[in-house]
């Protein structure tokens, strides 16, 4: 809470009522002491803010018996939001929502139109003329906002900011031990402050990173602990999460028939589970059962990635599997090179590291090797190709 930011807002609602200084002020405060406190140099006192904000006709709420649950509600979004706890968060958004107006016409407007964004998942920082008032914590998630990770960890050292970093670093590719020394130094101030949560992503995302790199052991090593925290909490979703990803490594690292015993056994799998099934049976010619895959699969609506990036996933498969002399077809080509980038510039990196296979042996094929060659050259990620 910043008691200078209220100036902010008579500045931006005397501004949008396009009244001038000394129009807002005549016989309250003089038009210095305006200027003053709406460049945050000043502090009105209560009864000068509330005639400022009552010839504005801007309700403006600052006693304590109102603002008790507004400041209450205010801190279990921050402990929801940095212990990653997205249930609390989901029931403390709806509780926002009905206190939005109050939260905004009060002291706490710039923990609301932060807080806002990360219950809205909308993702948009706050008004960039409102950074001035930011404490630490609130700058901090205004550069989460702006996407600047690194900013915000170095502003507000916690192992939320931490996590976020490393994840971020994951995702985009970026430098491997730099992504594995956030998130194991989030997971070291996790286990120091109990945030149990933080830990379980913090090792989950270990493990994802040593999967690009195909080095199995140490991601076993990390998704063994992520399992161990995931059965504790009871998530399920993310017990899931690992399996796939230890069968979709497997898949890449050429073992095909164990990544077809996890895949072939799922009861209800999604479409990108009958997408890693349709090529393990690609790949160990079991091409009917390969097609039937598909089929279930385009009948399904996928949650992640995208329908339409899932559906050309698919129909790449397809097309391998219905045309023996696929790399002769220059619409092959044009789809699988159009996949791959979408996937380099859209998605977390392990989706363009698993489709990069298929590109080289495109670009061989065509005897595009510069092509080729600058691929593997520029790919963020440095592991061991196996053509799949």
């Amino acid at each position: 809470m910043n008691l200078l930011y209220p100036g902010a807002l008579i500045r931006r609602e005397r501004i949008r009522l396009n009244w001038s200084q000394e129009g807002l002020c005549r016989g309250i405060c003089a038009v210095s002491w305006l200027s003053k406190i709406e460049q945050g140099k000043a502090q009105a006192g209560p009864e000068l803010l509330h005639m400022l904000f009552e010839r504005l006709n801007f309700p403006w709420y600052d006693d304590e018996r109102t603002l008790a649950p507004v400041q209450s509600l205010t801190e279990h979004c921050y402990e929801a939001l940095f212990s990653c706890d997205d249930t609390a968060l989901a029931l403390l958004g709806d509780e926002f929502s009905h206190m939005r107006h109050l939260i905004s016409h009060s002291p706490y407007a710039l923990d609301g139109a932060l807080l806002g964004s990360f219950l809205s998942r909308s993702d948009e920082a706050a008004d960039q003329d409102a950074e001035p008032f930011f404490d630490n914590r609130q700058l901090a998630l205004q550069r989460l906002l702006q996407g600047r990770y690194e900013e915000a960890l170095g502003l507000y050292p916690c192992p939320y900011f931490s996590l976020m970093a490393g994840m971020k670093l994951y995702e985009n590719g970026g430098s491997d031990a730099a992504a594995l020394e956030r998130l194991r130094h989030a997971y070291e101030m996790a286990a120091q402050e109990g945030q149990v949560r933080i830990m379980l992503l913090a090792r989950l995302y270990m493990g994802n990173c040593y999967s690009n790199r195909i080095d199995i052991e140490n991601m076993n090593a990390q998704y063994l602990i992520a399992k161990r925290l995931a059965r504790a909490l009871g998530d399920e979703e993310i017990l899931r999460s690992i399996r796939y990803n230890e069968a979709a490594t497997a898949l890449t690292a050429g073992s095909y028939e164990e990544a077809y015993a996890f895949f072939s056994e799922i009861e209800q799998p999604s479409v990108m589970e009958l997408h890693k099934l349709a090529i393990c049976c690609e790949q160990s010619g079991r091409r009917e059962e390969a097609l039937a895959a598909l089929e279930r699969a385009q009948g399904m609506e996928a949650q992640y990635p995208d329908p339409q990036l899932s559906r050309q996933m698919c129909d790449l498969v397809r097309f391998r599997l219905k045309h023996k002399d696929y790399l002769q077809c220059p619409l092959y080509g044009e789809q699988l090179v159009r996949l791959y980038n979408r996937c380099r510039s859209e998605m977390p990196i392990g989706y363009a590291a698993f489709h990069l296979p298929w590109v080289l042996e495109w670009y061989t094929a065509c005897r595009q090797y510069r092509a080729a060659y600058e691929l593997v050259r520029d790919f963020p990620v440095k592991t061991p190709l196996k053509q799949v």
